[in-house]
């Protein structure tokens, strides 16, 4: 971190200011205010932070402002109240063995007609019922980009070799649901990858072999926006491994991240830091370099976070892993240190992967997979006819 923001960190820290709103104050009450990328400063977003902790001072205090916070983020995503769970008619097939896992193909409908794609990976002889991850995937394009590339192929089947079944599914527009003709500039984007990850918690749920107790998540990049928004309105969630995403200043660049109205009313402004804090006092794991926004999470964002695990005694759950040399994404470096995390938390087997030796976990063993071989519904399994057109707007 700068030495100046490092500095200004602390005066701020040490001296209270009064509790203001700011550029929302100067903008029209009938226009929603978006916090679009780089919204505001470094040194903004560290003053924002001291004015966000003089709202609470103690647990109480803490949970009145959580709970709030997780209001706002239901209410601009336009899911408050939650929508009625619909029947998620799943479907899985196409099923692959490989060495210490299988991969299906994976569907179910988030509202009626419309569908979430993705793959689920399963331990091969261990003990059920076992933990089930989620594994959201961020921006990258490409016929093999989402979660078609081979870092999320590693991550999900080394999670499945050490006894977890993870489910790695489509934004909207990205791998079969771009390969079935949705976009990602659709108008409900944010609203529909929130939606589509409370349900991904109801499907795992829904498998006989997974343990309702036992539920991770962990992406990057955009993927790390619905591991941290998913946790914060979601405490089916037990463990969350947010890379690369966890910014005081950064807002996502993307309108499925910041295009809609959670982070900031006339009422109450926030961050992704602070959603982030709503974990608390779950396992929370933030992964960060110093080659992207999240440069300054050991000194701005993660001791903000951890002040608010240390109101309710567990400071030593929420953890902050840097790669100062390092750049945006969710390569080998960064699962290295969310394994670990989620044998720990989630109750992983890690013999076998891990190497004792070197405190490696092996990934050798992963048959990465081509995008039709991935692919949910194909000419031999084809798309059911009352699926929603492509593009069409999801009836909430």
């Amino acid at each position: 971190m700068k030495p100046h923001l490092l500095a200004l960190a602390a005066v701020l820290m040490a001296s209270p200011l009064p509790v203001l709103f700011g550029q929302e104050q100067q903008e029209s009450a009938d226009k929603p205010i978006l916090c679009r990328g780089n919204y505001h400063s470094e040194e903004d977003a560290i003053k924002q932070l001291q004015r966000m902790a003089a709202t609470y001072s103690n647990l109480e205090q803490w949970k009145a402002r959580a709970a709030r916070i997780r209001h706002q983020i239901l209410v601009g995503a336009k899911l408050d109240p939650l929508p009625k769970r619909t029947p998620l008619n799943s479907t899985i097939h196409k099923k692959r063995s490989y060495d210490g896992y299988t991969v299906e193909s994976a569907a179910f409908e988030a509202r009626p007609g419309y569908f979430v794609y993705g793959n689920l990976y399963r331990p091969i002889d261990q003990n059920a019922p076992y933990p089930g991850i989620l594994c959201p995937h961020g921006h990258a394009r490409g016929r093999e980009g989402g979660r078609l590339r081979a870092d999320q192929q590693h991550r999900c089947a080394t999670l499945a070799r050490m006894g977890a079944v993870v489910f790695s599914y489509d934004m909207i527009g990205f791998g079969d649901s771009e390969h079935l003709g949705w976009d990602h500039g659709h108008q409900q984007a944010l609203t529909l990858q929130t939606w589509s990850s409370i349900r991904a918690i109801d499907f795992l749920q829904s498998l006989p072999d997974v343990d309702d107790e036992r539920i991770g998540v962990t992406g990057c990049s955009g993927g790390g926006t619905q591991t941290f928004l998913l946790t914060a309105v979601d405490d089916r969630v037990k463990v969350a491994v947010p890379v690369v995403m966890v910014s005081a200043h950064f807002f996502g660049g993307c309108h499925c991240e910041s295009g809609m109205p959670i982070h900031k009313t006339a009422e109450l402004e926030t961050n992704n830091a602070e959603i982030a804090a709503l974990a608390a006092p779950r396992p929370l794991l933030l992964v960060s370099v110093g080659g992207d926004w999240t440069k300054n999470t050991p000194d701005v964002e993660f001791p903000y976070i951890q002040n608010v695990y240390r109101l309710f005694g567990e400071a030593a759950k929420a953890e902050n892993q840097h790669f100062a040399e390092e750049g945006h994404g969710y390569q080998l470096s960064k699962r290295q240190a969310m394994y670990p995390f989620m044998v720990k938390h989630l109750g992983l087997h890690a013999k076998g992967v891990l190497d004792e030796k070197t405190g490696v976990f092996d990934e050798s063993k992963t048959t990465i997979e081509k995008p039709d071989t991935m692919r949910v519904f194909d000419q031999a399994n084809p798309l059911p006819k009352h699926a929603l057109e492509p593009g069409s707007v999801v009836a909430f």
